[in-house]
């Protein structure tokens, strides 16, 4: 089972949410090779709610994942900043991320993330599994954290565009870091838009459709990361497709009808 632990449904947090784009996103991640997802969308982007309420409308129901029509598998996700300037991976059932996130309204905004010791109190109040994002990248600081802290993680990030960026570097600071906490390290792309699914990937051995199912998968070690040759192209090219998407938008063009237009040959 071919799985991206770290994903987006939008472009960027500030735009609006569009549904032909989300479609256009899950297409490609399965022309890609994906069979599942973690949609770790932002958890101050606009329009939350509205996103996961399109997906649960057009997906069916299995176990804690939302399979979509073309058999792509979807766990809910958010990914929330916190105080010491990192960036925490949650992944669970529907309700409760959204609940999570409707808690989290009085920290949305810079200067009010919440300290990353009173984040993990709140996610233990819910079955979700926790991970760090992208540990190494700068500015952030959650690796400096009382260990007590980074113990309460179940999972590393080891992610695609700092991969991309520099490889040996973040792959020996986040697998040192998984083995001395005693947590596995796995993969997501980190994309907000399909050319970089399959930068990089972690290949399950088994299927799971359940959280319990996914954790217990990445205690065990089913599993292998996969890191595409292209991956600094992938990586580059998606870079430069965000910011002219972006510049399209900010000029009143429509970025979505670009991408999903079927101009004549």
């Amino acid at each position: 089972m071919l799985f991206d632990v770290h994903t987006h449904g939008k472009l960027a947090k500030k735009l609006p949410f569009s549904t032909a784009y989300t479609d256009w996103l899950f297409g490609e991640a399965r022309r890609a090779g994906l069979d599942g997802l973690c949609l770790t969308e932002h958890f101050n982007t606009l329009q939350f709610e509205d996103l996961y309420g399109y997906l649960a409308s057009v997906s069916r129901r299995t176990g804690d994942c939302l399979v979509l029509e073309n058999g792509l598998r979807v766990f809910p996700g958010m990914e929330t900043d916190v105080a010491e300037c990192g960036h925490i991976l949650s992944i669970g059932p529907l309700e409760a991320i959204l609940e999570l996130n409707r808690r989290l309204a009085p920290h949305k905004e810079r200067g009010h993330f919440p300290p990353l010791a009173q984040l993990l109190d709140l996610f233990e109040e819910y079955p979700v599994l926790v991970g760090c994002g992208h540990p190494y990248r700068a500015p952030g600081h959650v690796p400096e954290q009382p260990i007590e802290q980074l113990r309460r993680f179940s999972f590393l990030d080891m992610n695609g565009k700092d991969m991309a960026l520099d490889p040996e570097r973040t792959r020996a600071l986040t697998t040192r870091l998984g083995k001395e906490l005693g947590i596995p390290v796995v993969s997501g792309s980190d994309t907000h838009q399909a050319v970089q699914y399959g930068c990089i990937a972690t290949r399950f051995e088994r299927e799971f459709t359940t959280i319990d199912q996914l954790r217990q998968e990445m205690n065990a070690g089913r599993y292998s990361i996969e890191l595409s040759e292209q991956a600094p192209f992938l990586v580059r090219t998606a870079g430069l497709l965000k910011r002219s998407l972006k510049e399209i938008h900010a000029l009143g063009g429509d970025y979505v009808e670009v991408l999903t237009s079927q101009a004549p040959v």
